[in-house]
Order: structure tokens, then C-alpha cells, then sequence
């Protein structure tokens, strides 16, 4: 029956703020009104809306102010830098320093964080090729060593 996600929404304190941040991640305006603007995430298939007003107050809890963006594997594994050169900072997470994307082995996906400019928290995630079921969250390069390793134990 659900076969995705079509649209979310985030609380934004100014549009003239949000819209060219939202742009220089790379989405499409769709459509602006006075107090609202959608962006395509995936043309026609998914899309995301920013309302202005006085709700982007609310305090930040992942269930309400939230958005995982998915990216490839090799988009993710230059997306710290590239955010940098934005001027957007990656921010710390699940206790660990934005050096490299945080993998969740049981998962089988990493991630980045960073937040907009009014604090909507925003994530890069890739799903990864295999999952490490046993193992606790890592970097990204520790993750690539103990898959090798893994590897090369079965042979």
C-alpha cells in the first residue's frame, strides 16, 4: 500500500533566509506563497514545505523538526566538505564529532547532521551494502575496515 514518502514540512522563521539555503542544497523551488514554499526533493515524486511563522519556536525533538534527505554513498562520503563550502557546519551527534558520517551497522546506513538556519534538525543518510549486525555505531572508514576484515575471514 505506502510505497514512500511524498511530502514533509518544517516550521522556518523567514522565508528570504530559508529559501536560498534550501537552494544551495541543491532543491528545486516548486511553488512560493506568502507564507509558504515547496521544494522538490525528487521532482513529481516528493517534495518539502516551509512554513513561515512564529512555530519554528517550538523546541527542537526529532519527531516534529526532522528530515532525513537520502543521498548515495559517495555523495554522503564528500558531504562534510562539501557543506563546509557552503558555510553550513555538520554538527555533532549520537555523541560523536562531525569528522566523518556516522555508520549504524545494524542498520546498515550513515549519516550526517546538520541543522537549518533556524535550528530544523537535516540529515544526509546512504544506505550501506552490508550491515555489521553485532557491532555499535562508527565512522565511516572504521566501518570499511571491519567489513575488509570480515571479508577476508570468510575466505
Amino acid at each position: 500500500m505506502i510505497k514512500g514518502l511524498y511530502e514533509a514540512h518544517l516550521p522556518v522563521c523567514n522565508l528570504e533566509i530559508s529559501i536560498p539555503f534550501y537552494e544551495s542544497l541543491g532543491l528545486k523551488l516548486y511553488k512560493r506563497d506568502k507564507d509558504i514554499a515547496f521544494f522538490w526533493i525528487v521532482e513529481n515524486a516528493s517534495w518539502i514545505g516551509l512554513w513561515e511563522g512564529k512555530e519554528y519556536k517550538v523546541n527542537y525533538h526529532p519527531a516534529l523538526r526532522h528530515i532525513a534527505f537520502q543521498v548515495s554513498l559517495h555523495d554522503l562520503e564528500n558531504a562534510i566538505h562539501w557543506l563546509k563550502q557552503k558555510g553550513i557546519p555538520v554538527r555533532k551527534d549520537f555523541g560523536m564529532e562531525p569528522i566523518e558520517p556516522i555508520v549504524f551497522p545494524e542498520l546498515a546506513h550513515a549519516s550526517i547532521y546538520f541543522n537549518d538556519p533556524d535550528g530544523n534538525s537535516l540529515e544526509f543518510i546512504a544506505q550501506l551494502p552490508v550491515g555489521l549486525p553485532k557491532a555499535e555505531k562508527m565512522y565511516l572508514s572504521e566501518w570499511k575496515k571491519q567489513v575488509q576484515a570480515s571479508l577476508i575471514d570468510k575466505v
